[in-house]
């Protein structure tokens, strides 16, 4: 009976290590565990060989928030502002801490003529509360909701393309675009939508970047990467490539991450066709080559990689005169960039560079995702029945690699002089175009002619 009782504790153990804060979402699992835990302390006074595990079984319960009968209710949740979405410099420099669905946050959701009302509302709310929360801070009586003109919710990106949500969609913060933005609106007035000023009107002029080292910029990007990077959980990897867009519930932090690695592709593109000047434009340029060198030596391959592919864009590589004025070594440099970054052969130099590289590193977490893909989508989960258990053990093994990249912690010195605070919260808060037409459109007025 003994040893029954630490098998079972085992699995129970490994259980909890393994979901931990994915647990408080799943109202299923987490009753069977209740009802485990208590029937085991009920068992204490009796097996006094288990006491160890027993232990480490209680201070798991109490780590995944697991609230057992007779407790006291929790204290009130901290609200945590989304980055992207709600800009607040005191909470851009605090350090980045995981998302759970049930976790409050702040976000602004805009009417037809800009105005907008800030709501509290949950990570996973689904469209229907979020609506509840607008319509109770814009005071519409039940009668008036329930009309014709009653409020949808629509998101809007700064391209003009814009997409009514569902009812029952759920978890819609992190699934937006970077300068996407939520809209609420009566039917009728849906067609008359349009960006918000600041994403369709962009004023040339320095930025921080103009005034910052290339190896303070890096460096700060290191930092928020991996903070972000290290707030993922494993499983998040598997619930984002084996359920649809609509049906992940707790893949938070990869999105957002993934949001970031989008972000600073864009940051790129939008700093060097900001910048009128020639000559100061070629700087900038070699700049942000010297930028991507310090990311690949700090072992952040996703800023090296959202950089070399923000340089490649069609945008940027053709502006040919900016191109010209670039030194030969930093040509040479951004050559070598090219074919580190080239996917051929299912990006064979990359991963042997990287299967170089000693943790702690920052993979490019796309290609992740796309391995994952390949695996899940290449062979049947079920076969006649019976899982396929081949399968699993190679998508087990690519999620493990995440682990590895991530056992040791980083170690970047960072002072917290006025200048660096303020270069923090500029990498953090990166302002980007993220319209392709606008991009172009700039590129053209800085070089007609350029092909």
């Amino acid at each position: 009976g003994l040893q029954r009782k630490r098998a079972v504790l085992a699995v129970l153990l490994h259980f909890l290590e393994t979901y931990k804060g994915l647990l408080q979402e799943e109202e299923s699992a987490g009753k069977v565990i209740k009802e485990l835990y208590l029937l085991i302390m009920k068992d204490t006074s009796l097996y006094h060989d288990l006491e160890d595990e027993i232990l480490k079984l209680h201070q798991l319960v109490e780590t995944v928030e697991l609230k057992v009968a007779d407790e006291t209710p929790p204290p009130n949740k901290q609200v945590k502002p989304l980055f992207r979405h709600f800009r607040r410099i005191d909470s851009c420099l605090q350090t980045r801490v995981a998302f759970r669905g049930s976790d409050e946050i702040f976000c602004r959701v805009y009417l037809p003529d800009h105005s907008y009302v800030t709501i509290r509302s949950r990570l996973s709310a689904s469209v229907q509360d979020i609506l509840a929360s607008v319509t109770e801070k814009l005071q519409y009586s039940e009668e008036q909701s329930a009309r014709e003109d009653a409020l949808i919710l629509v998101t809007m990106a700064s391209s003009g393309e814009k997409a009514v949500l569902q009812p029952s969609e759920e978890c819609v913060f992190t699934t937006l675009g970077i300068n996407s933005h939520l809209f609420a609106c009566t039917r009728d007035t849906f067609d008359s939508l349009v960006p918000l000023p600041e994403e369709i009107q962009v004023v040339p002029g320095d930025t921080e970047i103009h005034r910052a080292e290339p190896e303070d910029v890096a460096n700060h990007l290191t930092a928020f990467h991996w903070e972000l990077f290290r707030c993922i959980h494993e499983l998040e990897f598997v619930d984002y490539v084996f359920h649809g867009e609509r049906g992940r519930r707790e893949t938070a932090n990869l999105e957002l991450l993934l949001q970031r690695c989008s972000e600073v592709q864009h940051w790129v593109g939008t700093e060097l066709l900001l910048c009128e000047g020639l000559g100061k434009r070629a700087h900038l340029l070699k700049k942000l080559i010297k930028i991507a060198a310090i990311c690949k030596q700090n072992q952040d391959m996703l800023s090296f990689y959202a950089i070399v592919i923000g340089l490649n864009n069609a945008a940027v590589s053709r502006l040919r005169l900016t191109w010209e004025k670039l030194p030969g070594k930093f040509k040479n440099l951004f050559r070598k960039f090219e074919n580190l970054t080239d996917p051929c052969r299912n990006h064979k130099t990359y991963r042997e560079v990287l299967a170089k590289m000693k943790p702690p590193l920052i993979p490019f977490v796309p290609l992740i995702l796309k391995d994952l893909t390949f695996l899940h989508e290449g062979s049947k989960t079920l076969l006649d029945g019976l899982v396929n258990v081949e399968k699993l053990h190679c998508i087990a093994e690519k999620v493990r690699t995440v682990r590895k990249y991530r056992s040791r912690p980083l170690c970047l010195e960072l002072e917290a002089s006025p200048a660096q605070l303020q270069t923090k919260a500029y990498v953090r808060q990166l302002r980007v175009i993220d319209n392709q037409n606008l991009l172009f459109e700039l590129s053209y007025k800085l070089e007609p002619g350029s092909q």
